[in-house]
């Protein structure tokens, strides 16, 4: 009998390690500083390479939201909207914080099309590390 309890604990054990294996991998990039953006989607951009079916939401605030807006380029001219459309092609999500809209006075019209406000940047990472299982990286 105790063998038998053995070999179903083990096989228990084992059931839970490959449905763990089998889990959607979930992954928040907390973007709050545009200086980090372009490493940010190259980061991500190499996580889809390693893991193509890993799901990935950049959640953007402060001046992190400045590369999701219409016209934005970096430091040396590159536009940011073609990384972000590259992205967004490969399943990402681009989520940009209401409040930090309005305290900048940022019209809502100027964000990328694609990218997702949200009430709350810090509010949304928060949810979807709690609630939703989500890893958290800030590139």
């Amino acid at each position: 009998m105790k063998t038998i309890i053995k070999m179903i604990a083990a096989l228990t054990v084992i059931a839970g390690f490959q449905t763990a294996a089998m889990a959607e991998t979930k992954v928040v990039y907390h973007v709050n500083d545009v200086e980090n953006a372009t490493a940010a989607m190259r980061n991500a951009s190499n996580h889809l390479d390693a893991d193509p079916t890993a799901k990935i939401i950049f959640v953007t605030h402060s001046k992190g939201v400045d590369f999701l807006i219409d016209g934005a380029a970096d430091k040396n001219g590159n536009p940011y909207n073609i990384n972000v459309e590259k992205l967004m092609a490969r399943g990402v999500q681009f989520d940009v914080c209401n409040n930090t809209l309005v305290s900048r006075k940022i019209d809502p019209k100027t964000v990328l099309p694609g990218a997702k406000i949200v009430p709350s940047g810090v509010a949304e990472i928060a949810k979807l590390e709690a609630k939703e299982g989500f890893a958290y990286l800030k590139p």
